[in-house]
């Protein structure tokens, strides 16, 4: 998506090297419609610079730090010198991120207007630093990390849908409960046994970290962390129902369910 506005003094953007002149390099502004900086020579690269075209080239991607915006002018002063590697790497994979994010949208609202696609940007952007971030917050917590995003609700599973198919995030957590009671005389050994049978006796993959612990009678919590939420999901429910097959079949009950059932002490 890019912005109908202006940049502000100080903001790092991205841009594409559109022309060279012996005074100068213009940029055209990746995340900005219709907008196009200036570099001054003198803010092309420290110390003296005999040919600008010895350290930029024609379609160059660069990242530039804004000194000056003059909108009465049209104009963006530019500076390639001021950004540093770290800076320049950070801004290069964030504005990657948001193309990503923005694909993503048009995944989740494949006929949508552009007015349309705007007010939900907007709504996702109110509630989050960026685009991408929305997504990969719903990848991870579904349609509990947009419940304060203003938007209806088949647009929310619209969103979820879409991260969770897309979205790769490092690691996600999910939780889960199960409830188990036994009446058998020998009711704690079974549920001994249902617990085990719930932490995979030792054949969970290796990429995955499954732990059960107890939370109050007859309650207890399931937590799983795996690479993505797909992984993480099938866990947890086959983590649930190896112990819920435990129970019942000697004779006792058995419930999962994603929500805590009382109040934590």
């Amino acid at each position: 998506m890019k912005y109908a506005g202006w940049p502000e003094p100080g903001e790092l953007v991205v841009g594409r090297v559109d022309e060279i002149e012996d005074f100068g390099v213009f940029v055209d502004l990746s995340e900005y419609q219709d907008k196009r900086g200036l570099c001054h020579i003198s803010e092309v690269a420290s110390g003296w610079i005999k040919n600008v075209r010895d350290h930029v080239n024609v379609d160059q991607r660069v990242v530039a730090k804004v000194l000056d915006v003059d909108r009465d002018a049209q104009q963006i002063d530019l500076s390639l010198k001021d950004v540093n590697d770290h800076q320049r790497k950070e801004k290069i994979q964030a504005w990657k991120n948001e193309q990503k994010a923005d694909n993503w949208m048009e995944l989740a609202f494949e006929d949508i207007s552009d007015e349309e696609y705007e007010s939900i940007a907007n709504a996702l952007l109110a509630e989050f630093p960026t685009l991408y971030e929305g997504f990969e917050q719903a990848a991870i917590h579904g349609n509990e990390a947009l419940e304060d995003v203003d938007l209806p609700d088949e647009q929310v599973a619209a969103i979820v849908e879409t991260a969770r198919e897309n979205v790769s995030v490092p690691y996600v957590t999910v939780t889960g409960y199960v409830d188990l009671e036994s009446a058998d005389s020998d009711g704690v050994d079974v549920v001994r046994e249902a617990l085990q049978a719930a932490e995979g006796n030792g054949e969970i993959p290796e990429e995955v970290e499954l732990s059960v612990s107890y939370v109050g009678a007859p309650e207890y919590r399931i937590e799983v962390r795996a690479p993505d939420y797909k992984t993480a999901e099938a866990q947890l429910e086959a983590s649930a129902e190896r112990a819920e097959a435990v129970v019942r079949d000697q004779g006792g009950t058995a419930g999962y369910h994603r929500e805590r059932s009382g109040s934590e002490e």
